[in-house]
């Protein structure tokens, strides 16, 4: 396999042919069709030739910086014990996402602050007719322990029956659940490390895997000669080229082989449409 290096080597008097045997000719045409319409030349857009995937970069990169730990992040909310472990055992982040409450019991409600207090502000105000009201009052915590105590547990009681009888009356609490609602910070965590992934992929990309760039013309053409034999992927680094409703960013493997040209056709079928996989 070394064969034509050694001879390039000895015999120096013909490096061009030496150097056109171990190089090949990458032609490169891109076209986006457009939802309904025609397919239209990607014109004046950098494309990048890489030595490894860039997906495989944006991993390289990704690992540096590790997706945020759910049970770390749980463990570290401003919420009480019990919400956090139920959070744990159902595997839930959004505590307001549809069909929450479908995992919510009668016992999680009397046993979890936060959920005891959504359920009441659920159906409290004339909204549920039957549900139990509180007949302690404060005034007695301390003038009547006893008497204030024994009333609590009486409603707690009446309350769980209640809810054990009138399940339905479950359904709707998770609206109330904003305020402690997680979500909103477990997605800038994740949004934060991806930006820094995407800010630091490309950099990577052209510094290390880096064979050479090149821009399409009015037709969307654009060729590279003189690259060594190899794999390479033609790649966009994440950024797309638009065409109506479409936004499609190119990674496409192709291989060099000695003394050919090779064709790399980049449309929607071998890119990936960023618009549909925007959150």
């Amino acid at each position: 396999m070394f064969l034509p290096v050694v001879l390039c080597a000895l015999f120096s008097f013909a490096p061009k042919a030496c150097s056109q045997s171990a190089t090949g000719t990458l032609q490169v045409s891109a076209r986006i069709a457009p939802t309904g319409g025609r397919p239209e030349p990607v014109r004046q857009f950098t494309f990048y030739i890489l030595t490894m995937s860039y997906e495989e970069i944006q991993k390289q990169v990704a690992a540096e910086f590790p997706m945020v730990d759910r049970e770390q992040f749980i463990a570290d909310l401003k919420i009480t014990p019990q919400l956090k472990a139920w959070m744990k055992k159902h595997d839930v982040i959004d505590l307001v996402s549809p069909d929450v409450d479908k995992l919510i019991s009668s016992d999680d409600v009397m046993d979890i602050p936060e959920f005891f207090d959504a359920y009441l502000r659920s159906n409290s105000g004339g909204v549920t007719k039957g549900l139990p009201v509180p007949k302690y009052r404060e005034s007695d915590r301390q003038a009547n322990p006893a008497r204030y105590e024994k009333q609590r547990q009486e409603y707690l009681a009446a309350l769980k029956k209640f809810i054990e009888t009138n399940p339905g009356t479950i359904s709707g609490m998770e609206l109330e659940l904003g305020s402690v609602n997680p979500k909103y910070m477990w997605d800038k965590a994740q949004q934060v490390r991806n930006q820094k992934v995407a800010q630091l992929a490309p950099d990577l990309a052209q510094n290390k895997y880096l064979a050479t760039k090149a821009d399409t013309d009015l037709d969307g053409h654009f060729g590279v000669s003189g690259l060594p034999v190899g794999n390479y992927w033609v790649s966009s680094l994440g950024m797309y080229a638009t065409s109506g409703d479409r936004r499609i960013a190119w990674d496409v493997p192709v291989r060099i082989e000695a003394g050919q040209v090779t064709q790399a056709d980049l449309s929607n079928l071998n890119g990936k449409d960023m618009a549909a996989t925007r959150p």
